[in-house]
């Protein structure tokens, strides 16, 4: 990779821990998986407009959705809501070493002992990390962090799939399709969605906004260029 490219993975990654924290606002207020649909509808609503409608790769728009909003989103957010935002940050990034295994399995493309050895280490530090006492340890909530890294780590060769597809119109329909299966989550596994909609203040709404606007459409465009011009097991690292 450039030191350019090099310099936007940082600045990505610093943007996605800054929102661990900026999410607990909205999370405090409104059930996970909703704001995670409000989140993605307001991504929808700002981008359709000026976006072409991909037609022929819609089915895998609609699988990457079912991946990254309903399934990765959905899970990432309800175990940030009872986990501290330093610990979800730091387990979050085992989605690297998922990522390593799968293009391993899939691609044939095996990492060096260097990334082995570093992506050891990061385990052991998320190890340490789980067992610090001031962090309020959910075993469940954990492994719903963990499971969504993973779902994370899948959903990277989808957007290696559909690196042909213009990185806002990726964006515009992957939102679009995560709202519905969002919803569909949030009404088996949450209650209080219209409650909290009418009672929550401007701190929650501007959290969502800002993880529609900074997180989704500006952060995610950067990553899906990285992902178009490296390996994901280059760019995951």
């Amino acid at each position: 990779m450039k030191a350019s490219d090099i310099a936007l993975a940082v600045f990505v990654m610093a943007v996605w821990g800054l929102n661990f924290s900026v999410a607990k606002f909205a999370l405090a207020e409104l059930p996970p998986i909703f704001t995670m649909a409000l989140r993605f509808a307001l991504v929808a609503a700002l981008l359709l407009p000026f976006v072409k409608a991909p037609v022929a790769d819609m089915k895998a728009l609609a699988l990457l959705g079912f991946t990254l909003g309903g399934l990765h989103f959905s899970s990432m957010f309800t175990g940030l809501s009872q986990l501290d935002a330093g610990l979800a940050a730091i387990a979050s990034q085992s989605q690297v070493v998922f990522a390593a295994l799968l293009s391993a399995i899939l691609l044939k493309d095996y990492p060096g002992w260097r990334r082995w050895l570093g992506m050891g280490l990061a385990f052991f530090g998320i190890w340490l990390a789980a067992g610090e006492p001031r962090v309020g340890f959910v075993p469940l909530a954990l492994g719903l962090v963990l499971f969504a890294s993973f779902m994370w780590a899948v959903a990277n060769f989808q957007f290696k799939a559909l690196a042909h597809v213009d990185g806002f119109a990726l964006n515009a329909y992957s939102a679009l399709w995560s709202v519905p299966f969002q919803l569909a989550f949030s009404a088996m596994l949450e209650t209080g969605q219209i409650e909290g909609l009418r009672n929550a203040s401007a701190g929650a709404f501007a959290a969502i906004a800002f993880q529609s606007v900074m997180i989704t459409i500006v952060t995610y465009w950067i990553w899906y260029r990285l992902i178009r011009r490296h390996a994901v097991n280059v760019v995951m690292p």
